[in-house]
């Protein structure tokens, strides 16, 4: 019996292990949340760099179309001033600069040629100004350039430059205050919306992933009802299975079966062995205790009379006769046992069934025997072995059944087969005992002889790879019939 290991399991759960991160539920999990965060975090800074790269190219049109305005003008300081007038001009670049606060979006400021800010209209520079000269070291670098970002009281601009005719240069800058904050809100809505969409995908992941391993699971459950001993358990199909998964489980299922199919013929054959060996030893005792018993006497003087003397060794060399044949029969058996390898030519099986006949008159002269066995049939098989098998069957019908019992041998070909059979018209057999008629040691009715004979036909027609079959009845005699295969041997003269 193997060992029983005892497995503790739950409906749905496999085994008492607590799950987490490294079971195979959580590593799914856990990789499709890994895989959507990144696509989302992908997602998110390409999205974002996007915009913040079309915002920044409209601020920095707009810049460049101002300085190019500016540029062509071939205004100077000292035409500003004495424009001031000028509506456009004054309402564009002056009043701004009058109106410019710590929070205004653009910053219009002139400077000279060290870069430092300039009085225009009459109005000094603003703080915003002077901050946005200050920053702008060379703005002679601004003129042919691209804008800029820079950062002026902690406020982040767009800036570029324009050259006046007089020299001077003209500073233009754009704030990206809200654009940056736009973009950090964007950021934050999309952080929301991909935590939301982790949460959804982790959970949708738990629920599909716990329907799709269920199949495991029952296997689980049932790998553990086998180790605790329930063969018969079997993994059970699913509504909606996988193809990997029904694969998986046909093969499970079919593994269990085999397995549960060689314990089985492993018990039988380890009962049977047990059996075996006892009947055995039951069968060699007898005769080994007889002639120790005349051996006993002899050794005590007991046998005094030449007759008993006689008839005491007569016993002693018919129990000696008896071990032989028991021994002999044994060795047949366990070498059938063991797959021998036959000597395998063509035998011509009606001669062999009209000698056993022969034997068989021989043997008993009033006993009528028919046999149907004209001709020749040739069969692919070994010789001595097709011998055994006539021998055992007319001797258990010699011994079994009554001298004046008919007995026909009968010989035919069937498609690619040989049928033999040897029927009597004895008692016959209850069902009990004809069910156990090939067993070893098996004698109906505690009859003569070993109890092998018919083992050994079973196992000699096995090794030839045909069948050996009985039907009895009590009062309607024994049929045995062997089937062979003709292995590509010929027959000669049609029914044999």
């Amino acid at each position: 019996m193997p060992a029983r290991v005892k497995v503790r399991t739950r409906r749905g759960g496999g085994t008492g292990r607590r799950r987490g991160v490294h079971s195979l539920r959580g590593k799914l999990t856990l990789a499709n949340v890994g895989l959507l965060a990144l696509g989302i975090v992908v997602a998110t800074a390409v999205s974002l760099m996007a915009m913040r790269h079309y915002l920044l190219d409209q601020v920095d049109t707009e810049l460049v179309q101002m300085r190019d305005s500016l540029g062509s003008s071939r205004l100077t300081v000292r035409q500003i001033d004495s424009l001031s007038a000028l509506a456009v001009v004054r309402d564009r670049f002056v009043a701004p600069a009058q109106q410019e606060s710590p929070n205004q979006d653009t910053i219009f400021t002139v400077v000279d040629r060290t870069g430092e800010a300039v009085t225009v209209g009459g109005f000094p520079p603003t703080e915003g100004q002077r901050a946005l000269a200050a920053v702008v070291a060379e703005p002679s670098g601004l003129t042919g350039a691209d804008p800029h970002g820079v950062t002026v009281r902690g406020t982040p601009y767009r800036v570029t430059g324009a050259r006046l005719a007089d020299g001077s240069y003209v500073l233009l800058a754009t704030s990206t205050d809200g654009l940056h904050k736009g973009i950090a809100k964007a950021l934050k809505l999309d952080l929301a919306v991909g935590t939301l969409l982790l949460a959804g995908l982790a959970w949708l992941t738990m629920m599909n992933v716990r329907r799709r391993m269920r199949p495991l699971e029952d296997m689980v459950e049932t790998s553990s009802a086998i180790a605790e001993g329930d063969l018969t358990r079997r993994v059970p199909s699913t509504r909606d299975p996988t193809d990997e998964v029904e694969q998986l489980r046909i093969a499970l299922n079919s593994m269990l079966h085999q397995v549960e199919s060689a314990y089985r013929t492993r018990e039988r054959s380890a009962a049977q062995l047990r059996r075996f060996v006892g009947d055995a030893s039951h069968e060699l005792r007898t005769p080994l205790s007889a002639i120790r018993g005349y051996l006993q006497l002899y050794d005590q003087g007991m046998l005094h009379d030449p007759d008993e003397r006689l008839r005491a060794w007569r016993r002693m060399n018919a129990e000696v006769d008896r071990m032989g044949r028991l021994v002999d029969e044994l060795l047949t058996l366990a070498r059938l046992d063991q797959q021998p390898r036959l000597r395998f030519r063509n035998v011509d099986l009606s001669a062999l069934v009209r000698d056993a006949a022969a034997d068989l008159r021989a043997q008993q002269p009033d006993r009528p025997v028919a046999v149907t066995a004209a001709g020749a049939l040739l069969v692919h098989a070994d010789e001595s072995g097709l011998r055994q098998v006539l021998g055992n069957l007319v001797g258990n019908v010699r011994v079994h059944t009554p001298a004046d019992v008919p007995v026909r041998l009968g010989l035919e070909r069937a498609d690619q087969a040989v049928r033999l059979w040897v029927a009597d018209k004895g008692p016959g057999l209850d069902e009990e005992d004809a069910a156990r008629v090939f067993d070893r040691f098996f004698r109906a009715g505690g009859g003569a002889g070993s109890g092998l004979g018919m083992a050994i036909v079973q196992g000699v027609v096995t090794a030839h790879g045909g069948e050996v079959a009985v039907r009895t009845a009590p009062g309607e005699g024994l049929t045995v019939t062997v089937t062979l295969p003709v292995r590509g041997a010929g027959a000669c003269g049609g029914r044999a």
